[in-house]
């Protein structure tokens, strides 16, 4: 006995499949009583019975006794697990309790079967282990006791897997919604033909009023809807799948011949139904969805194509159809299909680790010490470029990405200044752009104050600049709200590119806020140095009477230095004293600044 323990629990720990050490253990009970034929099976959440090792009995009983359910007339095993406790039917053709499968097991030449329940822990029936006789009998006392010493073997074997399966359920779907996710759509596409065209095709579908319930709602009315519309569009869409693959997104894989040969009618019968008003958490919500759609054609030669093609037809739906359908044809227009590529391109970055952020310092002009620090997202291409984030021209149609690359980049600078702060000679604040769409975020002050309180870094420490696109949604009641909450909590703002068409001094009237930067057309307009002379000196002026600090930006040669210095500018930044560089550079560029000070006070002192 010690020695069959010691085998099963060898392939249990080495993670051999369940199948094959379940096998193994009937194997090796058959073999010490040669006249038993042992069998285990499992039980589902919806009480079908399912057989896991049986190598000697008969491959087409297995097969007709596959799925029934357990009950008080489903033989030994069903009857077993249905009452919770062991079964012996001496007389299979004579016994009540084998009236669903009798003519299947009498014909396998099966006479008599004893069965025990599996149970975890818990008291939770996992399954049932049974002896089946090829004569009328009952088990004797040496089977009897040989089997529920192996029942524990049973147990460990059957609740490893089911960790397994969890682990792998969670990796393959989404938590909230239940579908499944990503990775799952990935692993199916990969495997989908495109040697066979029209045979298959996805519909890219995107919730359009996510955001604005979210904002308007809270996120428990946002989950709720997104749990709806995929419920709504699993029904409308079966056999095919439906996959959610991102914050408001999902995909569904067409393969059912009615639904690839009519795709309009029925993706316009789809949204009827998702169009229906559903109850989200106490409110009434119509969701709202883009749809795009593409099939394999002849020219397709990878999966991904297809996905790529759905894609920009779902790009095309928004843009020019939001809440209809578009599907996708070659001539759809090369504006979109990169428009898309660059969207993708940035959420894989996000996905892979690939954002980072890049510093530029900022210059007190009155005592060369430089006094904060500029973070500018960056993104490492797949080729190992750098390109700045600003760069892929985030909108409002992709404000849930660009959110996610803000509080990602916050996370990151938090953690960065963090580890800078208790330098000799350290900045006293670090500045990181922001955007209206990230303003208009419940919980944002919430949020960005648990990353400075999970990096141990005062609110002092964090300066928010407010980029010209945000300069336009300043009058809004909520953003102006945001503001004001943001620096109740010690966060500090900051106007960006101020001077510039979109930002002017009305925002110094409305908008609380602590310095101001001011945009490089007026730094770098030497041709009629007069008239910006006269304008920073304005500014300069206001916002000293106002306690508004102000910072220079695009500061690239000395004479400008010189210039900003004579009006009476005490803060700037640019190349003229230093590019932005890479955070593990200047990491290491404050450790030699602070090495430096703390020599220059130890001199003094001695």
């Amino acid at each position: 006995m010690l020695l069959l323990q010691k085998t099963i629990l060898e392939m249990i720990a080495r993670g051999d499949a369940l199948k094959s050490t379940l096998q193994q253990l009937c194997l090796q009970l058959e073999a010490r009583f040669s006249e038993t034929i042992c069998s285990i099976v499992t039980v589902d959440a919806a009480g079908l019975l399912h057989t896991v090792a049986a190598p000697s009995l008969p491959s087409e009983y297995v097969s007709r006794i596959e799925g029934i359910p357990a009950g008080p007339m489903a033989g030994s095993c069903g009857s077993a697990i249905f009452h919770g406790q062991s079964v012996s039917v001496c007389d299979i053709a004579a016994d009540p309790r084998w009236a669903i499968v009798r003519p299947d097991a009498l014909r396998a030449g099966l006479a008599a079967c004893w069965s025990y329940p599996i149970t975890d822990s818990s008291g939770r029936i996992l399954g049932a282990f049974a002896l089946y006789f090829r004569e009328a009998r009952g088990p004797t006392r040496a089977e009897q006791e040989i089997v529920e010493a192996c029942l524990d073997l049973a147990v460990i074997a059957l609740e490893r897997q089911a960790r397994v399966a969890e682990r792998e359920h969670r990796a393959t779907h989404d938590q909230l919604t239940g579908l499944p996710n990503l990775s799952a759509f990935s692993a199916l596409i990969a495997r989908l033909p495109c040697d066979a065209p029209g045979s298959w095709g996805l519909l890219a579908i995107d919730v359009d009023n996510l955001k604005p319930v979210n904002d308007t709602y809270g996120h428990h009315a946002g989950d709720c809807l997104l749990k709806i519309v995929a419920q709504r569009i699993k029904t409308a869409v079966a056999p095919d799948l439906i996959f959610r693959i991102g914050g408001d997104e999902f995909m569904v894989v067409l393969r059912a011949p009615l639904h690839l040969g009519e795709m309009e009618s029925f993706v316009e019968s789809l949204l009827d139904d998702l169009g229906r008003p559903a109850e989200c958490g106490g409110f009434w919500i119509t969701p709202q969805a883009s749809i795009g759609g593409a099939i394999v054609a002849a020219d397709d030669a990878i999966p991904e194509t297809v996905r790529q093609n759905a894609d920009h037809a779902l790009y095309c739906a928004k843009e020019t159809r939001r809440g209809g359908f578009v599907r996708y044809w070659p001539g759809l227009g090369s504006p979109i299909t990169e428009r898309v590529r660059q969207i993708r391109e940035i959420e894989a970055a996000l996905q892979q680790g690939r954002v980072e952020p890049w510093y530029q310092p900022i210059m007190c002009l009155d005592t060369g010490r430089f006094v904060g620090l500029e973070a500018l997202c960056r993104v490492r291409t797949i080729s190992g470029s750098i390109r700045p984030a600003a760069a892929y021209g985030l909108g409002d149609s992709e404000a849930g990405i660009a959110y996610e690359l803000t509080r990602r980049m916050l996370a990151m600078v938090a953690g960065d200044f963090s580890s800078w702060a208790g330098m000799d000679g350290a900045p006293d604040y670090v500045a990181v752009n922001v955007t209206s769409a990230d303003l208009r975020i419940p919980g944002l002050t919430e949020e960005l104050l648990k990353i400075l309180t999970d990096q141990n870094l005062a609110a002092r420490h964090l300066v928010l600049d407010l980029n010209e696109t945000t300069h336009l949604g300043l009058r809004e009641k909520q953003t102006l709200g945001a503001i004001q909450q943001l620096r109740a909590s010690g966060i500090r703002i900051a106007l960006d590119d101020f001077g510039s068409g979109l930002a002017s001094l009305s925002h110094l009237m409305n908008v609380p806020v602590d310095m101001i930067k001011l945009d490089p057309s007026l730094t770098n307009n030497r041709g009629d140095e007069g008239k910006a002379e006269a304008i920073i000196s304005g500014m300069l002026d206001i916002s000293k009477r106002l306690g508004i600090e102000v910072i220079a930006e695009a500061v690239e040669t000395h004479a400008q230095h010189a210039w900003l210095m004579s009006l009476g500018c005490r803060f700037a930044q640019g190349y003229h004293y230093s590019r932005a560089i890479p955070r593990t550079a200047m990491g290491k560029w404050l450790y030699r600044q602070s090495v430096a000070s703390m020599g220059e006070v130890n001199a003094r002192q001695a």
